[in-house]
């Protein structure tokens, strides 16, 4: 198996990179669009959305960060697929992988909401912005720097960089089996990232220098050859600014 290489999709391959590149882009779109819509310190950590917005908004937020980083799994997903078609078995499209790969993120952001909304429920707004919220935020970017740094945190990123062995370990016939693959490689994305995005809440939810920054993490431990060095080196910048914050609370954006 070490020594299988995945038929070249060629044009193919192009067409779906084009494509998971323009969602990304247009997942962007609508990121800034609403960010120029939303004030950081109004509106609390829901930033005043219902939940239909709020997982709208999630699921571009998600589309935009993270469609980089998984589009070589995406394109492995693709080649496997189409090498089997040439073989006489039964297609999948890609589609039906990266649905359920969608599915995964946007549960977690429909749990994200009813976290956010069930704290702010419980805690009069202006208490948590002036007292509680940057400790907290403080001590979630703590956390998610020593996360980076966790057993989980290594396993779910060496399946991430490793997308023809994912594939090759994992793979179900049919159309049943290529969601289940797609659910798997959301949950590892998910144990991956998800304390990157759960700080976007201390860091304003539409906070798009915050996203940036963090798309361009995710992407560099994903997919760089120094991918596990940079991800160490984020977990100490992580720390550090943490600390800060619990000292320094208005050096969290929402406070300033």
């Amino acid at each position: 198996m070490s020594n299988y290489a995945p038929p070249a999709l060629g044009r193919e391959r192009n067409i779906l990179l084009v494509l998971l590149l323009a969602l990304a882009i247009a997942g962007w779109g609508v990121v800034i669009w609403q960010a120029s819509q939303t004030d950081l310190r109004m509106g609390g950590l829901t930033m005043g959305m219902g939940a239909p917005l709020f997982i709208a908004i999630w699921i571009a937020m998600m589309v935009a960060m993270m469609f980089p980083a998984a589009a070589p799994m995406v394109l492995m997903f693709a080649a496997i697929s189409k090498g089997k078609q040439r073989q006489g078995q039964p297609f999948v499209p890609t589609w039906v992988f990266l649905l359920a790969y969608l599915l995964v993120w946007t549960l977690f952001g429909a749990l994200a909401y009813i976290a956010a909304a069930g704290i702010e429920l419980l805690t009069p707004q202006a208490m948590w912005q002036m007292d509680i919220a940057p400790r907290v935020g403080g001590a979630l970017l703590i956390l998610a720097g020593l996360y980076q740094l966790s057993p989980l945190k290594k396993t779910c990123l060496t399946k991430c960089r490793s997308p023809l062995s994912y594939i090759m370990t994992s793979w179900r016939d049919g159309y049943a089996g290529a969601f289940r693959m797609g659910l798997g490689h959301g949950a590892y994305c998910l144990g991956c990232c998800w304390l990157l995005f759960v700080i976007l809440f201390p860091l304003g939810v539409m906070n798009v220098a915050a996203m940036a920054v963090l798309t361009l993490l995710i992407f560099a431990e994903k997919s760089l050859p120094l991918g596990r060095r940079i991800a160490g080196i984020a977990a100490v910048a992580l720390i550090a600014y943490g600390l800060i914050v619990i000292v320094v609370p208005g050096a969290l954006p929402t406070a300033m």
